[in-house]
Formats: C-alpha cells, structure tokens, sequence
C-alpha cells in the first residue's frame, strides 16, 4: 500500500454508486485535479514510479490464461477507478487509443480520469480474438451516456503486448462510437463487474 500524508480527500454524499447520483460533482473535481500544476499533485508521480507487483497469468499464453487474461482487464475497467487500473500496465506502457498517444503511467491516470468523467454508466464487455506468444487481440463493446444523456455502444478492437512480469506494455485500441436509444441498451447489470452468467459479446450477436 502507498501512503500519501497530503493527499486531498473530497467526500461525495452519492452512496454506493456516487458516478450515478453525484457526476457532476465529481466531474467538478476531476477536472479541478487535472487543472492543478503538476508539481502540487500530491501522490502522483509515488504512483508512477512505484514498483508494481508482478500481475499473473504470464506471457506465454495458452487459451485458457489468454482468456483470464481478457476477464481480468475487463473486470478492472468496469472498476472505473484509473489508479487501480494503470497498476495493471507497465511504468513506461505505451497506448494508442484512437487518435491520443500516451507515455507512461501518469499520462495513462489522467486520460482515465476523464475518460470515466465523460462517460456515464460505463460497462464493459471484452472478448478474446487471438493470442501467441506475450500478444493478445481483443474486440470489445461498451455502452455509456454523455451528461445530457445521450447513449452509446462504443465498438473496438485492442492489441496488447505483456512484459514477462505480466504488466501491459503496449496497447493500441481502435474505437467507433455508435449512437443508440436507451431502449436499445444490452448492458443493465449493477455498475461494476459483469456477473459471470452475463452473456458475453458472441452470445449477443455483438
């Protein structure tokens, strides 16, 4: 655990599922934080150097921990917690995500935190594709609003590349929005981890 004597803590009345009935508080805040210089962030760069454990299955990949792997990733995201979930990639990880270049963890933290503040009611599904060697493929849908209230199925495909320590080192996602009607929406469990008896992309036709 990294303890950060400083570190600013900002207490939402928004119950158990705060990004629901509180998003534009803690939008408000998001954006405060991503407006501060970078010297006063308390924390951050600790949560950029810090030594991360090694997170299994390890490349090489079989079927079996390839598609562990993927389950594992897609539980982290529909955390929408960017600091837990950069901790799954490498210090020095490089993204492509659609048009946006980032370096590093720092740069993986800050594109989360408004990535999960524009997009409301976030949840996931991820598939494998492929997989050889320390590589995987992936496809996955995602559905979310926007602060009006517009809904989405955002459809893409990821590459990933591991480093023997099982951290992501390289990812390159393509990504296409699609509008949809709230009636239309596939994805109504509880905000969080998809339950395991939730179909997956196949079973859907997606």
């Amino acid at each position: 655990m990294i303890i950060v004597p400083s570190a600013q803590v900002h207490v939402v009345d928004g119950g158990h599922f705060s990004l629901d009935t509180a998003p534009d508080e803690i939008a408000a805040r998001v954006r405060e934080f991503m407006d501060m210089p970078k010297e006063s962030i308390p924390g951050e760069e600790i949560m950029a150097t810090a030594t991360t454990p090694a997170r299994p299955p390890f490349p090489p990949f079989t079927r079996d921990s390839a598609m562990q792997k993927v389950r594992l990733a897609e539980d982290g995201w529909n955390t929408r917690d960017p600091a837990k979930v950069a901790l799954a990639y490498a210090i020095d990880s490089r993204w492509r995500n659609r048009s946006e270049f980032l370096n590093g963890r720092n740069e993986i933290i800050a594109f989360l935190s408004r990535k999960w503040a524009k997009e409301l009611e976030y949840r996931l599904i991820k598939e494998l594709w492929a997989f050889t060697g320390n590589r995987i493929a992936v496809r996955f849908a995602y559905e979310w609003h926007d602060e009006s209230g517009h809904w989405y199925r955002s459809y893409g495909n990821e590459n990933w590349e591991f480093n023997d320590d099982g951290l992501m080192r390289m990812r390159f996602a393509s990504i296409n929005d699609l509008p949809i009607k709230e009636a239309d929406r596939k994805y109504h469990w509880p905000l969080g981890r998809r339950p395991d008896d939730h179909p997956g992309l196949s079973d859907q036709g997606l």
